[in-house]
Parts: structure tokens; C-alpha cells; sequence
């Protein structure tokens, strides 16, 4: 019977513990598989500070060529990085990286060539099931000539290709801390932020996969405890925090107080519209605040609302010819990027924003945070189907009072939402609520709690 990798394979990556659920024979049939699902006769591959992402991602490399395509190593880089690296050299990649994980963990973020998703729909499916019946009848047989592994450094291009989108040569100096979590940040900030007129406080900044000083996850506010207060001491405009893998940014003002992914989208989705005419369509899923379909209508454009999900999303943004994308996990996507995501050139973004002006960053994104969020709440529950099924009877037919199951269950009236969707992975509920106002946004969040945890 063929091994049951549906526990790593997830609807957008590989993920799992390393060696218990993968190891290095095991991502040497991911990358024959993926070779042969993309047919490509050419990859390029990359690799975070994990200490077992350098021997999985060159088992994964032995695959490929084994199967007779190419391949370009670029060793220890962001997710973005290695995003840059496939649109660039225009071949399909592959990054080793379990993000913000913990460091037993470990994972395969895949794309094909010009960083096109790959995810459930989009190849993932039968790169599992072909790396499944290999596991249980041996690998399959080399191809007739067997490809070259090669290395090629891009970190250099890739900062002078960030640079090239956002113009912050001309802006007021800025002082920066920027928390790295030990994670890619590290090796990529130096590069891209050389030469631009900012003070840059680092920390963290050691390369180091087990992450001695703080989860490398800035959307849990005990990881940016740090930040916060390093900016608040050093006087600093701003603080960035960046994820394990570094294609997330979080930001904070100069009080040290956390701006909401929201209103950055909300934020860049203006400086792009502005960088394209006053035209183009923007993505933002349906987590978002209310505030960024608002800004980007007053700045002439178009947005669509999609599901939760950096493949869904990518797809979108091919499917609309938008302009940019955001999440309210601070992934950003950008047209000039091929559709990637890259919290870099977020940071870029916001750094040009806050610089071109003479007010604090608090200031600044005040006209982008104009409602009160939950945030993202977790309930665990035996019943997800159920308690939805709970959730929609109760909300059904109340006057003013709308629902959509685009992603889990909508519920939203003339002052606030609420959406509750199903984790892919854990018996969990994630419920995020949005109102005019803190009362108004406390009832429902309230209310909803009590239908999700019966």
C-alpha cells in the first residue's frame, strides 16, 4: 500500500516534521515528481537557515536532475528571493521552508515557471500522489541523461530589482528597527536597504533555525514584544518585523504600536493605483478590513474580494490583470513581482510613504485604519460543519443581515461582519469580526463566539 502524505501535503506546501513525517529520500521523489508534473527541463531551488533545509533542498535538487532537468541552486534565501529567481530566469522553484513554524519543521513552497502557484488545484495533488506510489514501489527509473546541478547567486539582483519599484531616494531619512527573528531577513535586509537614506537598527539578525530569541511569526503580538519596545528606546519612526522565510512583513509606529496588515494593503494598494494612472484592480481577500475596498474605489480603482489564500489569490490576480493583492496575514502581491507575494517590497512601500511626508507613521495610516477589528480568534470544535450550519440558522432571515459562503461562512450588516472559516488542518473555527465602532465590534464577536463554541 502506497505511503499517506496527505498529512504534509498541504493546500498550498509541503509541511510536516523533519524526521519524523519527511526526510531527504523523501524530497528527492518531491523533486522527480515535481519535474514531472510541470515538465520542466529546467528548476531553480532555494533554502532557509533550517538546519535540515540545506541536505532536503540538495535531495530534492538529486531528484530533479535525476529525472533530467537542470537545476539552479541559490542557496539560503528568502521565499521571495527564490519567487524573483523563477519569475526572473523564468523556470519553475522550489523553496525549502517551513516559515514561521517551529524548527523541527520544515517544508516545500512550489511554483512554477514566472512564480505561478502551485497548490491543491494547480499541480500539488499529483506531485503527492506520484511521490506516494513512489515511496512504496521505489523510485522511478532516471531519465536517459540526467540534468546538471548548478549555483547561481541572485540576492543582488533581486535588491536592485526591488529598488527599481519604489523610488526612496529622494525621501526624508528615517531610523528603522527591523526584527529578523533569526529568519532570512538577516541575510536580505543588508542588501536591499544599502545605500537608501535610513538608519537601520537590526535585530536578530544571526541566521539561526532554531530560533533562540522569539517565534519568527509577527502576527502573534508576544513576537514583536521586542520590536516594540527597541522602538519606543531608540526613538526609531518605525519598527518591521519579518516571518521565518521573510516574504511577510508586520509593522509598528514610532509608538511601538502594531499597524494592521489592513491598512498597509490599504496603504500600498494607493501608492500602486497612484504608480498606474489612478487605474487597475486590487485584490484583497475576504478577512480585510472594510477600509481597503473603500480606498481603493477613492483612489479609482477596482477591487475584487477572493477567498483566504496565497494560491487563490495568485491565481486571481493572473485572472484579473490586477495591479496588487493583499491578506490580512501581511502577504502582499504585486503584478511587477509576477503576481508574488513579498513582504519587501511592502516594507519598501512604507518606508517611501512615511519618508515622502513630514508626519509620524501613526499619523499616516490613521487614514487607512478606520474600523475595529477582532483579530484573528481560534476555537477548537469537534463539529466544524455543525457549528457553521448553528452559525448560518441563527443569522438567517434577520433583517439587514447578509450572508456568503465564499470562504466559510460571511455574516455582515450596515455596521460590522463577521466571517468564520474551517482550518484545513486542525479541528479549529477562525472567526475575525469588523464594526464601526469597539461596542458595536465587541457584541458581535461575542455572540458569534457563543454559536461557534456552542
Amino acid at each position: 500500500m502506497a505511503a499517506d502524505l496527505t498529512r504534509i501535503v498541504k493546500a498550498y506546501d509541503v509541511r510536516g516534521v523533519v524526521p519524523d513525517q519527511w526526510d531527504e529520500p523523501l524530497a528527492a521523489l518531491f523533486g522527480a515528481a515535481f519535474v514531472e508534473v510541470t515538465g520542466a527541463s529546467a528548476i531553480v531551488t532555494g533554502h532557509d537557515m533550517r538546519p535540515s533545509s540545506p541536505g532536503l533542498s540538495r535531495a530534492f535538487a538529486r531528484g530533479a536532475a535525476a529525472r533530467g532537468a537542470d537545476v539552479t541552486e541559490i542557496g539560503l534565501c528568502s521565499t521571495d528571493q527564490l519567487y524573483y529567481a523563477s519569475g526572473a530566469l523564468d523556470l519553475p522553484g522550489a523553496m525549502f521552508t517551513a516559515s514561521h513554524n517551529p524548527a523541527r519543521y520544515n517544508g516545500i513552497k512550489m511554483c512554477r515557471a514566472g512564480a505561478a502557484p502551485v497548490g491543491q488545484d494547480t499541480g500539488l495533488v499529483q506531485i503527492r500522489e506520484l511521490a506516494e506510489r513512489w515511496s512504496d514501489t521505489g523510485a522511478p527509473e532516471p531519465a536517459a541523461t540526467a540534468g546538471t546541478i548548478g549555483h547561481r547567486d541572485t540576492l543582488e539582483d533581486y535588491a536592485a530589482h526591488l529598488r527599481s519599484l519604489v523610488d526612496l531616494t529622494s525621501v526624508r531619512h528615517l531610523k528603522v528597527v527591523v526584527d529578523a527573528g533569526n529568519g532570512m531577513g538577516g541575510h536580505t535586509v543588508p542588501t536591499v536597504f544599502a545605500g537608501l537614506p535610513l538608519t537601520v537598527v537590526p535585530m536578530y539578525f544571526e541566521l539561526d533555525g532554531t530560533f533562540p530569541n522569539h517565534e519568527a511569526n509577527p502576527l502573534d503580538p508576544a513576537n514583536i514584544v521586542d520590536l516594540q519596545r527597541r522602538v519606543r528606546e531608540e526613538g526609531a519612526d518605525l519598527g518591521i518585523a519579518f516571518d521565518g522565510d521573510a516574504d511577510r512583513c508586520f509593522v509598528v509606529d514610532e509608538h511601538g504600536d502594531p499597524v494592521s496588515p489592513s491598512a498597509v494593503t490599504a496603504l500600498v494598494a494607493a501608492r500602486e493605483l497612484a504608480r498606474n494612472g489612478g487605474h487597475g484592480v486590487v485584490i484583497h481577500n475576504l478577512i480585510t478590513s472594510w477600509s481597503v475596498p473603500e480606498v481603493v474605489k477613492e483612489h479609482g480603482g477596482t477591487p475584487v474580494r477572493t477567498r483566504v489564500g496565497h494560491s487563490f489569490i495568485k491565481a486571481e490576480m493572473a485572472r484579473a490583470g490586477a495591479i496588487f493583492g493583499g491578506e490580512h496575514s501581511a502577504h502582499y502581491y504585486f503584478k511587477d513581482f509576477w503576481n508574488a507575494d513579498t513582504g519587501m517590497l511592502a516594507a519598501l512601500h512604507v518606508l517611501a510613504a512615511l519618508g515622502g511626508q513630514d508626519g509620524p507613521l501613526s499619523a499616516l495610516v490613521a487614514e487607512y485604519d478606520r474600523y475595529v477589528g477582532s483579530g484573528e480568534i481560534n476555537s477548537t470544535v469537534d463539529d466544524q460543519t455543525g457549528r457553521l450550519a448553528a452559525i448560518k440558522a441563527a443569522y438567517q432571515g434577520a433583517d439587514g443581515v447578509i450572508l456568503d459562503e465564499l470562504d466559510g461562512l460571511t455574516v455582515s450588516a450596515a455596521d460590522w461582519w463577521f466571517n468564520v472559516r474551517p482550518s484545513n488542518t486542525e479541528p479549529l473555527l477562525r472567526l475575525n469580526a469588523e464594526a464601526r465602532d469597539e461596542a458595536t465590534m465587541t457584541r458581535v464577536r461575542d455572540e458569534a463566539l457563543a454559536l461557534i463554541r456552542g
